[in-house]
């Protein structure tokens, strides 16, 4: 027999350590299935000086291990695997991996996105040293330096303002004829009226050089074929992200770039699916906003669990008739119905139910409940009569025979 887990978390970022320890510590049978390194991109940053209440040099790779260990000692399970599929078929969902199946109640995916690189000579090599995807994270770095700005949409245009801030120059190595950005007019503007931002236009980046450290770079002239090199610390690739959703192809919706669309309960458009950090569609992909991703998500499957088997077991799985009451504290006339129904139908063979529409909005939007008070009657797990008008509520209440 397969084990049912609680909560399973596809991805070891830290907003999938994040979840871990928070479903961890709630009792939740928790497991966090990570391919490749713990920690994500977050583990491959040497130094990380905007996470909260780590500002002394702590680095990214030490910050992971300690949320690793962390999620260990609630009592999460880890385990180095890699998923190929997975079915949402009902409550319980499968997960294929490389070395078999798992069986989860809910699911949390926290697989990531990538920056996309470029591939030249050196990129790899120098990657987190001297060579970065993130100006907000880097920036600090390069404090009266000379970098180089690989890009020319939005983000890139943006991310080089905003290593102004910090650095000597910033140079912007562009693709396209002299004048033309792929950035919107008002932030192309800006840029050009920046001092300290100098572009290199019909140009590519071809090789990123440096032993320890990037030292400098050798920029292609596309017109002339003429390569130059340039002596720079730090360079700057944005040119786009890639999120790791192959896998989760026609099974829950995404955006038109591949990041999985969510609520703010981390919900995906599937019951029990849930997204966390930089895979999901979001405005700032930190490691501080994965973390808070996967606290909200974990607390969200709790909740998700106890409303769904509560009502399994009060109303699915019942033998006989549930006239399920839909309700809200809020409102007067429901508190009174309530006490209504409880006198009419306490010695009667129905069975009733009462929901909280506030607390409960999974089951009532699922059941498609526009207003409280409304009353579903349900046979063998299934709705037989829909009433929505509280006279009519209150009649049925009265008539039911003992």
């Amino acid at each position: 027999m397969y084990m049912i887990y609680d909560m399973i978390i596809i991805g070891g970022g830290p907003g999938g350590l994040t979840a871990g320890i928070y479903g961890a510590r709630s009792k939740l049978k928790t497991l966090i299935i990570e391919k490749g390194k713990i920690g994500g991109q977050a583990a491959t940053t040497e130094e990380m000086e905007n996470y909260p209440g780590f500002f002394d040099g702590t680095t990214g790779p030490g910050v992971m291990k300690k949320m690793e260990e962390h999620a260990l000692h609630f009592g999460a399970e880890i385990v180095k695997d890699e998923v190929k599929s997975i079915s949402l078929d009902g409550y319980v969902k499968k997960i294929t991996t490389r070395n078999g199946e798992y069986q989860t109640k809910t699911l949390v995916i926290s697989t990531g996105a990538e920056p996309r690189v470029l591939g030249v000579k050196g990129e790899g090599a120098l990657r987190g040293r001297g060579v970065s995807y993130c100006a907000t994270c880097d920036a600090d770095f390069f404090e009266e330096l000379d970098v180089v700005v690989v890009g020319n949409g939005d983000a890139a245009i943006e991310e080089a303002m905003y290593l102004t801030k910090f650095a000597e120059k910033v140079t912007v190595i562009v693709i396209h004829e002299e004048g033309v950005l792929d950035a919107t007019p008002i932030i192309q503007e800006r840029a050009f009226q920046n001092p300290k931002i100098e572009f290199v236009w019909n140009s590519v980046l071809e090789e990123i050089q440096g032993d320890e450290m990037v030292e400098g770079v050798r920029v292609k002239n596309l017109k002339t074929g003429d390569v130059s090199e340039i002596e720079v610390n730090g360079v700057f690739i944005f040119v786009g992200t890639v999120p790791k959703t192959g896998f989760l192809k026609d099974t829950i919706a995404l955006d038109e770039k591949g990041y999985i669309i969510t609520n703010e309960y981390m919900e995906t458009s599937q019951d029990g699916v849930y997204a966390v950090g930089d895979v999901r569609q979001k405005f700032l992909r930190q490691v501080v906003t994965a973390a808070a991703d996967g606290a909200i998500a974990a607390v969200a499957v709790e909740k998700y669990i106890h409303e769904e088997e509560m009502f399994k077991d009060e109303v699915i799985d019942e033998s006989k008739p549930v006239a399920v009451l839909f309700w809200t504290p809020g409102s007067q006339e429901c508190i009174d119905l309530v006490s209504q129904m409880e006198k009419h139908m306490d010695q009667t063979k129905v069975k009733l139910v009462k929901i909280d529409t506030y607390r409960n909005m999974r089951i009532k939007n699922r059941y498609n409940i526009k207003s409280a008070p409304s009353l579903l009657l349900f046979e063998n797990g299934e709705v037989i009569k829909r009433i929505e008008e509280i006279d009519a509520v209150i009649n049925f209440s009265r008539n039911i025979e003992a």
